[in-house]
This record gives structure tokens, sequence and C-alpha cells, in this order.
């Protein structure tokens, strides 16, 4: 086994994630899953993994720098392995030993002694992008004569699902670019060619490429310059000229949410690694103009803005950057917020049966190594509620035309983390059992609060239980999930004096909180959800029904 390349894996169809920390560094000792970096996408924090145990050899990535799948992050020595350096050194050796191959091949005798100098150059071409289809070039961030590092990026390809850096593949200058913005290229294709050092020459037998490079090269750039004449105007070129965007240094994700804006990159100021632009900049940027008065003469309308206020005249004052995932969710409850008429309301559920049922389950639950609390009986009761009141499971869709009526039933279960609110969904809670809901549950939260959850571990779900469980308080206003239609809030149990008709009666109850899109659920539909659930959870024989 030689040096192995450890590549971001499936991240659920995340744009780009940003690097937010590195976990280890070049020498260290790794196992396999531990992990290398931190990722953050608009959805979740994650760690990408080591697939090998060994020594790490090269980080190839750095804080601030945006991945997608498939991208290189280390490269790893396996335990165990030999240096590879005294093979590699034999092997150009063995030619001029052999008299057959000096005869077949004379014209490579004189070349040993420059390729000691430095490295031929290697042409760079589209690596495996997932698709035999033909994919835009919408960027060159370098041009001839720049040198590069490796792992920096040479061009950005983007498809109708995703967007991708193809990255150098060792460092060296730029010695000739073979395609133009807005050229259709696909796997295997031609982009450039690279002049690399002696210490990243990758391969001795890319020495008789660059005899015939220069000749085939002039007809391929005559080719692939009028590729985007030919009427093919791509969406940058119609909301952000090439020659106002072209020296910008940004990503595909940020690129494509400019062309959404509609917001010129050459205008915004980038405050990344190197000047790069960030969304948050881009979303400074929207907001630098509406808070404009012309842009607020123009509109006619808006919400007042709050404004900034210097604290420290007032005494000392801490300030600190918040995070990502932080402000992600704070932009979608306040979307959440805006767009969706909120209705609450509130019941009380009698668990005094259900507490003393799982009470009696400790021992078993003991002997199956799992913890039974009270969110699988709640899961699987807001399974049946659904599943019984189906405008729950939908979602408005063409702008308010029609509703889609989900056939399946997951949910959603809010998880409190060091890194911020997370929800990730669990599925076919229909399906499962209340001892596979209660392993998912633990194994879900763990996950969570370990920053393993992928964006695809977050999506899909029907409708949301947020539990405050023993945190405290008798009842709130859960902010609705959109696009679902309908969240549970549930507060703290406790005992309360319960008239039973003759007297009163100590019960365990549940304060429960329903909160719903007023577009889609009236009244009598969360009457008839919040009083067929306060029964479940009464008579939890009913959930088997």
């Amino acid at each position: 086994m030689a040096k192995q390349e450890v590549t971001v894996p499936d991240i659920g169809g995340a744009e780009g994630a940003e690097v937010i920390e590195l976990l280890v560094a070049v020498g260290d000792e790794v196992e396999v899953d531990q992990g290398l970096c931190v990722v953050e996408s608009d959805k979740a924090s994650m760690e990408i993994p080591s697939s090998v145990a060994g020594t790490v050899v090269e980080l190839l990535v750095a804080e601030g720098q945006e991945l997608a799948e498939g991208a290189l992050v280390a490269i790893i020595e396996a335990a165990g392995d030999a240096p590879a350096a005294a093979p590699a050194e034999e092997t150009p050796e063995a030619p001029p030993a052999s008299s057959p191959a000096a005869e077949t091949e004379p014209v490579s005798q004189p070349e040993p002694a420059p390729v000691a100098a430095a490295a031929a150059p290697e042409i760079v071409a589209v690596p495996d992008i997932g698709t035999d289809d033909a994919v835009e070039l919408i960027e060159i961030p370098v041009s001839v004569g720049d040198t590069v590092a490796e792992g920096d990026s040479l061009v950005v390809l983007e498809s109708d699902k995703a967007s991708m850096e193809v990255p150098a593949p060792f460092a060296g200058e730029v010695l000739e670019i073979r395609v133009s913005e807005g050229d259709q290229v696909k796997q295997g294709d031609e982009l450039l060619v690279l002049q690399g050092s002696a210490a990243s020459a990758p391969v001795p037998a890319a020495v008789s490429e660059p005899a015939p490079a220069p000749v085939a090269s002039q007809p391929v750039a005559a080719a692939a310059s009028p590729a985007p004449a030919p009427g093919k105007p791509t969406p940058l070129t119609q909301s952000e000229p090439a020659s106002a965007g072209a020296g910008v240094y940004a990503g595909p994700a940020v690129r494509k949410l400019a062309r959404e804006f509609g917001v010129p990159l050459a205008e915004v100021t980038g405050t990344g690694p190197r000047g790069r632009l960030l969304k948050e900049d881009l979303h400074a940027f929207v907001q630098q103009r509406i808070k404009s008065p012309a842009a607020a003469a123009s509109t006619g309308a808006g919400i007042p803005v709050i404004p900034e206020m210097d604290f420290s005249q007032f005494g000392d004052v801490e300030v600190t950057q918040r995070s990502k995932m932080d402000k992600v969710t704070a932009n979608n409850m306040q979307r959440s917020w805006l767009n969706v008429p909120h209705v609450t309301q509130y019941d009380d559920a009698d668990i005094t049966d259900l507490e003393a049922f799982r009470g009696s389950m400790k021992a078993e639950a003991e002997r199956r190594g799992v913890k039974l609390t009270p969110m699988p009986f709640l899961l699987k009761a807001c399974a049946v509620a659904l599943r019984d009141n189906p405008k729950f499971c939908s979602s408005i869709a063409d702008g308010g035309e029609s509703l889609v009526y989900k056939k399946y039933i997951h949910i959603g279960m809010a998880v409190d983390t060091p890194a911020g609110l997370v929800v990730p969904v669990i599925r076919d809670v229909d399906k499962k059992s209340i001892w596979e809901l209660a392993e998912e549950v633990i194994e879900v939260a763990g996950k969570a609060r370990d920053r393993k959850l992928r964006p695809v571990d977050m999506q899909g779900g029907c409708f949301t239980i947020s539990s405050l469980g023993g945190i405290g308080g008798t009842g709130f206003t859960p902010i609705v999930n959109a696009p679902e239609v309908g969240i549970l809030g549930v507060s703290r149990a406790d005992m309360k004096p319960v008239w039973n008709g003759a007297e009163f009666e100590p019960r365990k109850m549940l304060p429960l909180c329903l909160s719903y899109d007023h577009r889609v659920i009236n009244g009598g539909d969360g009457g008839r959800f919040m009083t067929q659930l306060v029964s479940l959870l009464g008579d939890i024989r009913q959930i088997i029904m």
C-alpha cells in the first residue's frame, strides 16, 4: 500500500461546505473514521473522517475554504507502509541498462537531466464529476503565468445540480489554458498545462506529453474560443459580465447566490481569506442596499431596521462572531415568522399511565441497552395523528395554488447542540416500534452533538417536535419549520390536581403547544389534531390500534 487520498464524502447535496476547523496537522497519526476537519454548510456542521489509518503526509485544505463532494482533504500514508521513494528512484535507472529500451526510445535518453532540474509540463484534465454529460465551465480564476499551490482552484464547473472547483494536482506555473468561460466540458477534457517543480513531478511518464502539446494546443484553443459565441449566454453573463467578475475570488456557491440576487460580484468587498467573497458578504451587500435611502424610496415598503448601538458607552462589553449555522438558523426562523401566519393552540396531556408504563419497562430497557424516554411515545403518537389528519402532512406549492400531500411520515426532532439548534429527521416513524424509535432517538441526538450529521439527515421532514423536556417552562410558541405546516412544542411535565367528577386527584400533566400555518390549517383542523394527540398520550394502547 502507498499514500492514500482522503476526499470529501457524500454530504447530502450541499453546494459547498466551509472548513471551519482543522482537527489534525501534518505528521499526526490518525485512525479510521477519526475527524480530519470540521466543515459547515447552510444546514449542519460535520466532521470529515479519515478513510484510512496512518500518518498525515499532506493537508490540502485550509480554514475558510469551501469544499464539495469529492474534493481532496488530505494525503495519508497507511500505517506500516514502507517509504515508496526507493522503488520510484530505481525505476528510471532500468531503461538505460537495457539495450532494447535504448533502441526503441532513443529520444528519451537526452531527457533525464532536464527532468531532474524541473518537472515536465502536465496536462490537467476534467476529473470524475459524477456524470458523463457535459457541464458548463463558469470561471477560470487563473491566468497564463500564474503560480498556483497544490489544491488551488484552476477552473469552476457548474451543472444543473451542483458546482465544483477543479483543484491543481500539484504546485507549479500555468503555461497554457485550453478552455474558455462558457465552454461545455466533460470528464477527460483537457483544461490547461501546468509546469511543476522537480519535487512535485507526479509521474515520469508524463515527460513524453509536452512535446506534442504546443502543437496540439493551437487548434484546441481555437476551437474552444468561439464556443460561447454561438448563442449560449450563461446566467453569469446575463447578470454579471465576464469582465466584471473574472478577477473576483469567489466559490461556486457564492457565485450562484450572486446570480440569484442579481448582484455584480465586482461591487462586493470580500472578507474571507485572500479577499475571497463569502455568502455573508453578499447578504451584507444586499442589506446595505435595502437600507439605503434610494432603495427605500424605490421599494416603498419594508420592515424598519433596528439601529446599531455602541453598548461600550455603558460599560465593558465582549463581541463574538456568530457561527454560520447560528446565523442561518436565525435567518430561517425570521423568514418563517414573516411568511407564515402562525396560530398556536395549547393543551395538557395526562401522561400518568404512560409514565407508569415507562417505569415498569425500565428493566427491559436496561436489558436492551436502551434508555426509554418520553420522546419515542411522542413520536409514535404524532405519527398516528398525522396519519389521521393528513393536512398536517402537507406543504404549500405553486405559489399557494396547490397542496402537496406526503404519503410518508418523517418527523424532525429539534436538538440543542453546542454548535446551535439542529433538526435531524427520523424517517418512517409510523412503521417503527417504540424500541426502534428509542434507539434511533439516542443515536440521532448523539450524532447531532458530535457534529456527525449530514445535510441529508435533516431533510424531508413532514412535522417537527421541539421538546424543552427537563429544561423547564409551562408553554411556548414554537415557530413553524417551513415548508412544513405544523410543529409541536413540549414543555416540562408536572403533577397537578385534576377533577375526576368527584374529587381532585394528582395527575402528571404534560403541556403541549401546537403551532401551525393558518394558510393550510384552520382552527378545526388544529383542534382535532390536538384532541387526538392528547387522547393517544393519555392511553398509549390506542397507538397500536
